[in-house]
């Protein structure tokens, strides 16, 4: 099966880039950074004891994060988005890492628009609301109306985020040089090559034309099949599409969570939930590109009942390669518990720091697994299969693709909405699931 490009149907997007600061506004920033930092330092040191030092840096980290802003919040994000790859202290604190911010005021909002677009939003849409349906630390979203009477959502960039994310990534990478320098229990995060991926994410999550090429493309990659047919993506307007400015489709529906809600459709959820699992394995292992960030805010079932994906300004790609050494080592892993294999797979996938000991890494990918395997199939965690996977390959300093991290933590979404929506489904104990899984995890189609 061939993965489609999406139809050229809107602007050409240009490479993603935050503008370069000048010297004055970096150390005006790093000023700002240092000053916020050390207090809650202070903080740590005066209340900190020997029992809870941990999860009490933790905590004042994120706090001084949440203070400094868009960077830092996404960069959280990031961490606690990781599993595997950083202490479990700090990713579970920075689960709770606030993206809510007071709204653009509507004079801003109105101007962006205007600049975008040479006119006035109000001789673009027939109504533009005001308030806003959301706001966040990259943008906020907007209802309103077509001059055809079409109901849209307008996505608007925050102003003057190029710079102050651009000093703030001077300053990253300065420190992630820095402990990559002194500290080798840092230096295996690998904290440079961290910073160089959170920089081409946060790049291309700035650029919203980008972010409306990734749902045509899903979108496409999906149809091409024929049979997701429960399954749909907002279609962008791109005449009213920027960089700095999203419209598209407003779909009306109930968040994947919203239980009480689903409840009282009477809609077969198991099959619907069953439906967008189905098309996002599709999207991965056929396709090779995947939406990366399925929180219950991304993902929601329409009034017709059909699973509707948002938001896809995080989207993972796996190439031939990498789909092969799936296609490999899941099998190896819950069918035949061969470890070796499944740790020559974690060495295949990634950069290797360090000499392999590969009959080591499978002794205690077979200490950590066994147990989990052993259990009902309903009681198993594939998505913290994977993660406890990630984290023996840390330990032996095998650098594993972002890619990898995206998808365990898909699977973890997935079984929490499983849990919700249908409690009596185990998602890889469907025969027709695991039949896809194994047929089609070999790649089968270039990258689109």
């Amino acid at each position: 099966m061939e993965s489609k490009q999406a139809p050229q149907t809107g602007p050409q997007a240009p490479p993603p880039a935050f503008e370069s600061p000048g010297a004055l506004a970096t150390l005006r920033r790093a000023t700002t950074t240092l000053a916020v930092g050390g207090r809650h330092a202070g903080s740590w040191a005066h209340r900190a004891t020997r029992a809870d030092r941990a999860r009490l840096a933790a905590k004042e980290l994120r706090g001084a994060f949440e203070e400094l802003g868009p960077t830092y919040v996404k960069l959280a994000q990031l961490i606690a988005s990781s599993p595997g790859l950083f202490p479990e202290v700090l990713a579970a604190e920075f689960r709770a890492c606030l993206d809510r911010v007071p709204p653009i005021p509507t004079c801003e909002v109105h101007r962006i628009i205007a600049a975008e677009f040479g006119t006035p939003a109000g001789d673009l849409f027939a109504a533009f609301d005001d308030q806003p349906l959301a706001s966040a630390s990259i943008a906020q979203v907007h209802a309103a109306t077509l001059r055809d009477g079409t109901d849209v959502v307008v996505k608007v960039q925050r102003p003057g985020l190029a710079g102050l994310l651009g000093a703030d990534m001077a300053i990253l990478r300065r420190l992630a040089g820095l402990v990559d320098r002194v500290s080798s229990t840092g230096a295996m995060a690998n904290p440079t090559a961290v910073v160089e991926d959170f920089t081409t994410t946060l790049g291309q999550e700035l650029n919203f034309v980008i972010e409306a090429r990734s749902m045509e493309r899903f979108a496409a990659n999906l149809t091409s099949s024929g049979r997701n047919e429960q399954v749909r993506v907002p279609t962008v307007h791109w005449p009213l599409t920027t960089p700095r400015v999203l419209t598209m489709e407003r779909v009306h529906g109930y968040k994947i969570d919203d239980l009480a809600a689903l409840d009282a459709t009477g809609w077969d959820l198991p099959g619907a939930l069953k439906a967008g699992v189905r098309a996002w394995m599709e999207a991965a292992l056929v396709h090779g590109f995947f939406h990366g960030d399925l929180h219950a805010g991304n993902l929601m079932l329409d009034t017709d009942g059909r699973i509707v994906f948002l938001d896809f300004g995080i989207c993972g790609t796996l190439d031939d390669a990498t789909r092969q050494v799936v296609s490999d080592g899941l099998p190896a892993l819950l069918v035949h518990r061969d470890f070796q294999q499944v740790a020559a797979a974690i060495y295949q996938l990634g950069a290797i720091l360090s000499p392999a000991d590969l009959e080591q890494s499978a002794r205690d990918i077979s200490e950590l697994v066994t147990p989990i395997l052993d259990q009902p199939l309903s009681q198993i965690s594939y998505g913290e299969i994977l993660i406890d996977i990630i984290r023996i390959g840390t330990r032996y300093q095998v650098r594993l693709p972002r890619e990898l991290v995206l998808v365990a933590k898909q699977l973890l979404y997935f079984e929490r909405y499983a849990k919700l929506l249908a409690p009596n489904w185990t998602i890889l104990d469907d025969p027709e699931l695991i039949n896809f899984l194994f047929e089609t995890a070999t790649p089968a189609a270039e990258n689109g």
